[in-house]
This record gives C-alpha cells, structure tokens and sequence, in this order.
C-alpha cells in the first residue's frame, strides 16, 4: 500500500508587507506568496510552512495573512493542512485572478475574504472564471471582493459590463476600481473617474474608487 504524497508547494516566500489592492489595502499583512513563472521559489512542507507562519505571527503583529500569488488554489490541500496546523487568530485572505472557481469551496472555511482580483490581460474565458469564484464565495457566505485594475485601454463600457455582471453573480460583491495614474511625482486622476463611478453604482451601489499602494511598499 502506498503512503500519502507529502504536501508541498513551490513558494516565493512569507514576507510581511502591505496589501497594494482591494477592500484591506493599506493593511499590513504576512503573505503566502504563490511563487510565479519568473520567481525564485522554494519548495515548503505543510509543517514548513506552519513553522515559519508561527514564527513570524509571534514575532510582529498583522492585520490579516493573506494567500496570494501564482495559481494559489491548485495547492488547496497543502493550505489547508498548513492553515489547519498554524490555526490563526487573525483573518485569512485568499486573493487569486478567479482561476480554479471549482476549487474554491474546499478552503473556503478557512478564509474572511476571498478577493478576485483582474487585470484585464485575458479574454472572456478569464472573466468568466473571476465570475464563477465570485460566485462560490457568496454561495458560501464568505465576504468577498472583485477589484479591478484597467489597464489605459481599458474602456468605461467595459468596466461598467464586468460591474453588471457582478451584481447578477452576488448582490453582495464588494467592487473595488483601482483606475490607473498619469503624472510623475503629482499623481493625476482623471475627472471621468468620477462620471464612472456614478454610473457604476448606478448598477451596483457598493462601488468604490481606490488609489493602489505603489511598489515597493505595496505588495501583491
């Protein structure tokens, strides 16, 4: 009979930083950071991963622990376990582009906000799938969030479809529009952000505008 296989996961690291986007932006937070195509990653154990998360939630203090990164929901087993030995006293974060909706309601005991973030880099089959784990979050009463980040061509009637579509998924969405900013130095904000958000909340009332915390002290 052949044993369990370990759980493991490659991981860019647990680093302390501040969340860049979202409803807890500002918020100082220990990452589990999903290590991407172009990241140095180093492959943790479950116990690892508890061992390091104690160390550091004994050492400092945090608002929340938030599970980000490359694909963080093809490893729910290995969150689980790691989330079930290091039993948090703070809330937990999931923050993912909506791949892997069907894997979502495994871990979702677990979490106090599951976040969706987009970046409009894929096509509709993207969309759809940030839909869906929007979705399986409400389905599971967990809070959760969908925060936009439109690229320059990114259009208004673009925007404003993805906020309609939300609505129709969970009433409940928190939407959050990170618009980009021109200028160096003196950051300009263009007035037809305002005439947006009056039409989005025009669909979906819990709509807000939010600047983005910048890199480095900014992370995702």
């Amino acid at each position: 009979m052949t044993g369990a296989m370990p759980l493991a996961a490659a991981l860019a690291g647990v680093p302390a930083g501040v969340q860049a986007l979202g409803p807890w932006a500002g918020r100082r937070q220990l990452y589990v950071r999903f290590a991407g195509e172009a990241e140095t990653a180093t492959m943790y154990m479950a116990p690892a991963l508890i061992r390091e998360m104690q160390r550091q939630l004994q050492r400092s203090t945090f608002h929340s622990i938030v599970i980000g990164g490359r694909d963080p929901l093809g490893s729910v087993a290995f969150l689980k376990a790691a989330l079930d030995g290091v039993k948090p006293t703070i809330p937990v974060m999931l923050d993912t582009d909506g791949m892997r909706p069907e894997e979502l309601p495994g871990l979702l005991g677990h979490l106090a906000l599951v976040q969706v973030t987009v970046e409009f880099v894929g096509g509709e089959a993207a969309m759809d799938h940030a839909l869906a784990t929007i979705q399986a979050a409400a389905k599971g009463s967990v809070p959760h969030a969908l925060v936009l980040v439109p690229r320059e061509d990114t259009t208004d009637s673009v925007l404003l479809r993805v906020v309609e579509e939300a609505h129709a998924v969970s009433p409940g969405v928190q939407v959050v529009i990170h618009p980009p900013i021109t200028g160096e130095g003196n950051p300009v904000l263009d007035r037809r952000w305002a005439t947006l958000l009056e039409q989005a909340m025009a669909v979906h009332a819990d709509t807000r505008l939010a600047l983005k915390v910048p890199p480095p002290t900014g992370l995702r």
